[in-house]
């Protein structure tokens, strides 16, 4: 081997000191004595010519630091990941799947970039991602008026116990709606599993959504613990829906939409293969 540890650089310099030469030091590292004769070149101190092995390690460790990083996203790493975003594999997906197998992959905020690189070039993989590249209305509307339900309790009070997925029965829901609003795709999943339940309803009014999730729910009634939503309207009549199942009903924060993170990845898969149209 040809890399020399700091122990070792110690020893060339007790050795240069009691007049030894560069092939015999080799000898007494096991070294080739190529690799004494370019440490003594390279690390020696440039003024004095002398060899100090203190000096010769911060002049190693600070090469090390300005190499040149190796380039991870390899054609071959491309080809793969192009492939999965082809058959309509989120980047998460592909990196968690990768990881997963022992493959060989790049974060999935590369691939991201790649993606818009490859649109910028007139190419259309971004066209199989969920999103499809486009933007979605501004957090924050001064106008808007979510987070004004009678009787919400805040996802702050909901038990720690949810957090840590120990157990099943605490469920996210929301709605996937329809082109021009009309109709919609109850969702429901379990935090823990990830089983889900999906319902079309004919609108997002509070009460049909209301029945909607009762009745989707009624077979793990005895199972429940927790339900969690976002602060739209279709939500309003929590506390009957908390009643009928004897559950604990929590809103996540406005504009919080990674507090139902499984939720919301649910609804990325399903509106991948029920778009609006």
């Amino acid at each position: 081997m040809g890399h020399l540890t700091q122990e070792q650089r110690y020893k060339i310099e007790v050795l240069i000191q009691e007049d030894y030469s560069g092939s015999e030091i080799a000898k007494i590292l096991g070294k080739h004595k190529s690799v004494v004769y370019n440490e003594l070149n390279r690390n020696s101190d440039v003024r004095s010519g002398q060899y100090k092995a203190e000096l010769a390690q911060k002049k190693c460790s600070q090469r090390h630091r300005l190499k040149p990083k190796k380039i991870h996203f390899t054609e071959e790493v491309k080809e793969h990941v192009n492939f999965w975003i082809k058959e309509d594999y989120s980047p998460e997906q592909i990196v968690g799947v990768a990881r997963l197998e022992g493959i060989n992959c790049v974060s999935h905020e590369r691939i991201y970039q790649h993606l818009w690189h490859d649109k910028k070039q007139g190419g259309v993989l971004y066209e199989h991602l969920r999103t499809q590249g486009k933007r979605y209305r501004k957090r924050g509307s001064a106008k808007d008026k979510r987070g004004q339900i009678v009787g919400r309790v805040d996802i702050g009070e909901r038990p720690k116990i949810v957090e840590e997925k120990k157990r099943f029965g605490d469920v996210e829901i929301d709605l996937v709606i329809g082109k021009d609003h009309i109709g919609a795709l109850l969702m429901v999943n379990d935090r823990v599993t990830g089983m889900a339940k999906i319902a079309k309803i004919s609108s997002k009014e509070a009460v049909v959504v209301e029945a909607a999730v009762k009745k989707i729910l009624q077979e793990w009634k005895p199972m429940l613990h927790t339900i969690t939503s976002d602060n739209g309207k279709e939500f309003a009549n929590h506390q009957s829906i908390a009643t009928s199942l004897e559950v604990s009903y929590y809103f996540a924060k406005p504009y919080h939409s990674w507090e139902r993170g499984a939720n919301e990845n649910m609804n990325g898969l399903i509106r991948q293969y029920f778009p609006k149209k």
